[in-house]
């Protein structure tokens, strides 16, 4: 199955970073984007971290605006945080699916380096679990 997934959050730089390399990773078939309502400069470095911890190198992904994907069919539109899933735009091409599955955002993690590694490895394995179910793996 071919299918076409964007991921949806608010920085587009921890979950939906982390859920376009975990889906991927399901299915090299899928073409999976991520993208974000403000998108933040850079991918957090902790999400790229934990990301290979797992074997997914994202160190190469860019942050993007939302607006970039209007237009375009999707056969899933996934929102992973609240904030995107309430100003998520409106698509003009056609979504067969729209998916809301949050999580906790890792980036408002506190302590030290590792402590919030602690958190974005719990959000990550949450993030693969859930779409493992999704997409069958």
């Amino acid at each position: 199955m071919k299918a076409k997934i964007l991921v949806l959050c608010t920085g587009n730089s921890c979950r939906s970073q982390m859920a376009e390399g975990i889906i991927r990773s399901i299915d090299a078939d899928f073409e999976v984007y991520s993208a974000g309502t403000r998108p933040e400069k850079n991918v957090n470095p902790h999400a790229v971290e934990v990301m290979k911890e797992i074997g997914i190198d994202i160190s190469g992904h860019n942050p993007k605006k939302v607006d970039e994907f209007t237009g375009i069919d999707f056969d899933y539109v996934i929102t992973v945080c609240d904030n995107a899933k309430e100003v998520c735009p409106v698509f003009t091409g056609k979504v067969k699916h729209r998916l809301h599955k949050g999580f906790e955002d890792p980036f408002n993690a506190t302590g030290s380096d590792e402590e919030k590694k602690v958190v974005y490895r719990k959000v990550r394995d949450r993030i693969r679990e859930t779409f493992e179910e999704v997409f069958g793996k």
